[in-house]
């Protein structure tokens, strides 16, 4: 009997004791933080300078983007077509055989190669012709008025013209008051070339 009284004594006692460091031990309830105060949000300043819209039915100037090295330029869109006609071959340039940006006639009689850029604008210009070993200027003019074109002619044992077939991929064509043209030395530029040797 005295034990269990000591046991039950014991355990109330525990229980008490227990119940006395939880109420002192139990920490303040936490203040809560400050609210922030709200940040006004800063709208960006308008552009004043109004944007000019492009007037219906006319095509912007953009200029062309500038490479230091030609052969990083993207090739002009197109793709060479080799033809032959009435005792001249040459090879077209362009988005189809009969829309050509550029060609390439071999006159083997005359042992010639004419160097043809479409330009509607019935004046001379000067070009440059840049492969990755030789550059060269050449001036191109109508050959008569109203064609639409303007044209070199070069003999068949120029050197420029080797230049242009062996180049490192692409070469290019730079003439004064239109866009250059970045184009591929595909096996049509070197067969009209040999077609007049």
């Amino acid at each position: 009997m005295k034990a269990i009284t000591l046991h039950a004594a014991g355990a109330i006692a525990l229980t008490f004791s227990i119940a006395a460091c939880s109420s002192q031990q139990e920490a303040p309830a936490p203040t809560p933080a400050p609210t922030p105060s709200p940040v006004a949000e800063v709208e960006p300043e308008p552009n004043l300078t109004p944007t000019p819209s492009p007037t219906p039915g006319r095509v912007r100037n953009i200029p062309a983007p500038a490479y230091e090295n030609f052969l990083d330029a993207p090739q002009t869109p197109g793709t060479w077509f080799y033809q032959q006609q009435s005792g001249q071959t040459r090879a077209v340039f362009g988005t189809a055989p009969d829309d050509a940006t550029f060609m390439i006639f071999c006159n083997a009689s005359e042992r010639e190669i004419t160097l043809v850029r479409a330009d509607s604008s019935g004046a001379e210009r000067d070009a440059r012709i840049r492969t990755e070993t030789r550059q060269q200027r050449i001036a191109m003019a109508p050959p008569q008025p109203g064609a639409g074109i303007i044209a070199a002619r070069l003999s068949a044992s120029d050197p420029l013209l080797d230049a242009m077939a062996i180049t490192k991929g692409r070469f290019a064509v730079e003439t004064a008051g239109l866009p250059a043209l970045y184009l591929p030395a595909w096996v049509e530029v070197t067969r009209v070339i040999e077609d007049c040797r």
